[in-house]
């Protein structure tokens, strides 16, 4: 189940648990139905005050999962009643994977392979419906920015490039949004590279881009030597089934990176990673539902799989010996919602789509609920601010006078 040994940069697909895909296939396999239900109420909270509903999607999309061995979920978060509004409900998919050839392949097989395998996934969420569809960062190639080595900058391509055509086409088919994250090259500007999300309207046409505004340098991921901070803001971009927004990877870590999107408007944030379990895990779960409640909007997670290994050994400076791959990473996408809930995870090993019904008028409804919109002091978090970027800002620290007595 998590073997596939890698031979010269071959990906290799581990990391079970316990031979089990995910945490939530382990507890229902090991607990009692009563007992995994309470641990279900705790872990993944209730949606308007019931357990999350599964759905039941067309058999074409069960035979393509089947076919093709991705993991295949779908589960529908409701809202309440309204009198005044109908419901707005939108199907959302994610799309996890690994690469699909080794990284010592010519880089345009590298790039066909991915496209090759994903091309089922996408015809599953296509089938089953899915209005919104977004893929993990950097989706198109190896995610070598551990390296430093400049070569991996051939996968950059612009906004219009190959994988935004590829797409293009699949967004006109089935009537679907489509997020494409790339390392984007840009043609205007000296040709330099930065780390985009690239919108595609359900009509085929491109609504906008996002560049991804905070860039992590920590571990072996050392993208800085490749793209810098983005320079987009925090743009929302409203479509025909709703207000999307991209979080890019490392900027799940700033809260005031989701409070950005969610001053403007945003009902759906997705946030499309590559990052491994020594590193992140523990903290992958609680990041994204955190931001999902106090922002009052749905939160999609997406993270790659796999054990990505590499030609050459590379160091990043932390004392560790020199090695070959990042580590493994995890998968285990998922969405949060404004009440709380959450799905359980696709696998932490396998290439997977997940699909959720959600209706948006449950942002708003919790907007109501909490008040944190109109209880924020944001004239105060700005003045705060406001004085901290500046070289003289001095710290706000009351000092208890019987400190100094007693030191002399």
């Amino acid at each position: 189940m998590d073997k596939n040994i890698s031979e010269n940069g071959e990906a290799v697909t581990k990391g079970s648990i316990c031979g089990y895909d995910s945490l939530d296939q382990l507890l229902a396999s090991n607990l009692k139905p009563e007992l995994y239900q309470e641990v279900s109420r705790i872990l993944l909270g209730s949606n308007c005050g019931r357990p999350l509903e599964q759905i039941v999607l067309p058999d074409s999309a069960k035979d393509l999962s089947s076919k093709h061995g991705f993991d295949l979920q779908a589960v529908s978060f409701s809202a309440d009643k309204e009198q005044m509004r109908k419901p707005r409900v939108v199907r959302v998919g994610l799309i996890q994977n690994s690469i699909a050839l080794p990284t010592t392949a010519l880089f345009l097989d590298q790039t066909r392979g991915i496209y090759n395998k994903l091309k089922p996934i996408i015809e599953a969420a296509g089938v089953a419906g899915v209005n919104i569809l977004c893929l993990q960062e950097a989706w198109t190639m190896p995610f070598a920015f551990c390296t430093r080595e400049k070569k991996w900058c051939e996968f950059a391509e612009p906004i219009d490039g190959e994988s935004t055509k590829f797409l293009q086409e699949f967004a006109k088919k089935y009537n679907m949004v489509i997020v494409n994250p790339i390392l984007e090259r840009d043609m205007d500007h000296g040709e330099v590279l930065w780390n985009t999300a690239v919108i595609i309207g359900n009509n085929g046409n491109i609504i906008g881009k996002h560049r991804k505004n905070h860039i992590p340098r920590v571990g072996d991921f050392n993208e800085s030597t490749y793209y810098m901070e983005g320079d987009t803001g925090h743009p929302v971009f409203e479509t025909v089934f709703g207000k999307i927004a991209v979080n890019i990877c490392y900027g799940r870590h700033h809260p005031l990176n989701w409070l950005g999107f969610g001053l403007n408007g945003a009902e759906i944030v997705f946030n499309p990673s590559a990052t491994v379990g020594e590193l992140s895990e523990p903290m992958w779960p609680i990041e994204a539902r955190n931001a999902a409640i106090a922002n009052s909007y749905f939160v999609g997670s997406i993270n790659r799989v796999g054990t990505e290994v590499f030609p050459n050994a590379f160091t990043s400076g932390d004392g560790k010996p020199q090695h070959n791959d990042f580590g493994h990473f995890y998968g285990s996408s998922h969405f949060s919602a404004p009440d709380a809930s959450c799905t359980p995870s696709l696998s932490r090993y396998r290439d997977g789509l997940l699909i959720s019904d959600m209706d948006l008028n449950l942002c708003r409804q919790y907007k109501d609920k909490w008040g944190f919109r109109m209880t924020a002091r944001y004239e105060v978090y700005a003045d705060l601010l406001g004085k901290y970027i500046k070289p003289e800002f001095k710290p706000q620290v009351v000092s208890d006078p019987m400190l100094h007595k007693n030191s002399s």
